[in-house]
């Protein structure tokens, strides 16, 4: 079932649907990156190519998951292996930061 909602892109409001599970987590990587789902669906518009802004914004929470699983995305959270080749485990979770710059924004590991 999809789920529709109001947010602000590039100063217009506009409606998105997505899946709840969907915006449960556009939701959670605002509140890791401080950012409102506005200012994310922003990012979004302005990085896509020839695509729904829906569809590139199921792409942006998978990718950013995604990432955040990779090896590197594992050990920056502390998971993974640590030095002398053992296990640690933390609840930590990997951390991204998207920045605003005067010519847009970009997403960047921390």
């Amino acid at each position: 079932m999809l789920t529709t909602r109001n947010v602000i892109v590039s100063g217009r409001r506009t409606s998105i649907r997505l899946e709840p599970p969907m915006w449960d987590a556009l939701q959670e990587i605002a509140q890791r990156e401080r950012r409102t789902v506005s200012d994310l669906a922003t990012f979004v518009a302005q990085q896509r190519n020839h695509s729904t802004l829906t569809a590139a914004i199921r792409v942006f929470i998978m990718t950013y998951f995604r990432d955040a699983a990779t090896s590197t995305g594992h050990l920056k959270a502390g998971h993974g292996r640590a030095r002398g080749g053992h296990h640690r485990r933390t609840t930590s979770r990997p951390k991204h930061r998207v920045s605003s710059a005067r010519s847009g924004c970009d997403q960047v590991p921390v």
